[in-house]
């Protein structure tokens, strides 16, 4: 292609001339990109707008967030946080040496209670055991005293072996069992409350419980130490009757566990009840007395 000459724009000037004006303009008339970068930085540039004015205030506050935190900074809040929980864990510790102090008032009081309780029945000891060795030193014939009292801890010691009769305040208990549910655990189950609430002598049905009683079968043939007992089942307990009949009644206690069975029990309290089943007295084979 070759260049245009200057004879050939005047024509075509011409030509656009004739047509109206509606060609787009020649080469040489329109302005450059250079020229018209030439001017726009020829051109002063605008002004940035002024900031408004910031108080101290506020300076004080964009300096202190967001917050420009080193590693270093966090090591040692990490440190200062571990002490303090040191510190409070064993503040913690020494404030609550003793598990009392968050128990409620109510239990401190049934606490209480129980302690002096234990410590009167200790005292009532103390005093029958300086009463005894009184007598005894004062007494003109030791040996006959000394008789009876070993006469006496033998009959202690004869009622809970059951090898002597006992009376004295309790309970009797009642259980009917027309279906036959019942089984030896239960029975055991109610001796074993009996015993926790302090019964001292028990008897069901002209057979005397001891230490080592058991009980087998159920229904038509329950046996208490190999001995057959049929229901209604009476059990002739001799302690405490204010702490023998709660001890039956209580929420899920042996009363309810037999009306689940369709069992009635019935518990009475009385002045007076004597329990004179007898167990024969038995020779240990192996155990002997170690103050021998």
């Amino acid at each position: 292609m070759r260049p245009m000459s200057e004879h050939d724009g005047k024509n075509e000037r011409e030509e656009r001339d004739a047509n109206g004006g509606d060609q787009a303009p020649l080469p040489e008339e329109r302005p450059s990109v250079a020229a018209e970068g030439a001017g726009q930085r020829d051109e002063p540039a605008a002004e940035a707008p002024a900031r408004p004015g910031i108080s101290g205030r506020q300076r004080l506050a964009a300096s202190l967030w967001p917050p420009r935190v080193t590693r270093a900074q966090l090591v040692v809040a990490l440190l200062l946080f571990v002490l303090g929980l040191g510190l409070a864990i064993q503040v913690s510790s020494t404030s609550d040496n003793s598990a009392l102090r968050g128990a409620r008032q109510e239990d401190l009081v049934r606490i209480l209670d129980e302690l002096d309780d234990r410590t009167q029945r200790l005292e009532d000891e103390k005093t029958r055991l300086d009463s005894q060795r009184s007598e005894l030193e004062s007494s003109s014939d030791q040996a006959e005293e000394a008789r009876k009292q070993t006469q006496e801890k033998q009959q202690q010691l004869g009622i809970l072996a059951g090898t002597v009769a006992a009376e004295g305040p309790g309970i009797t208990l009642t259980i009917t069992d027309a279906g036959g549910a019942i089984e030896s655990d239960m029975l055991l189950d109610a001796i074993q409350e009996l015993r926790a609430a302090g019964a001292e002598a028990i008897q069901v049905n002209g057979v005397r419980v001891v230490a080592d009683s058991y009980f087998t079968g159920s229904g038509s043939d329950m046996r208490i130490d190999g001995t057959k007992v049929a229901a209604p089942y009476v059990f002739k307990v001799i302690g405490k009757p204010e702490d023998l009949e709660p001890a039956l009644n209580i929420p899920g206690g042996v009363v309810q566990t037999l009306e689940k069975e369709q069992a009635t029990a019935t518990v009475q309290r009385s002045g007076k009840i004597v329990v004179d089943a007898l167990r024969p007295a038995k020779r240990p084979d192996y155990a002997q007395s170690s103050s021998q």
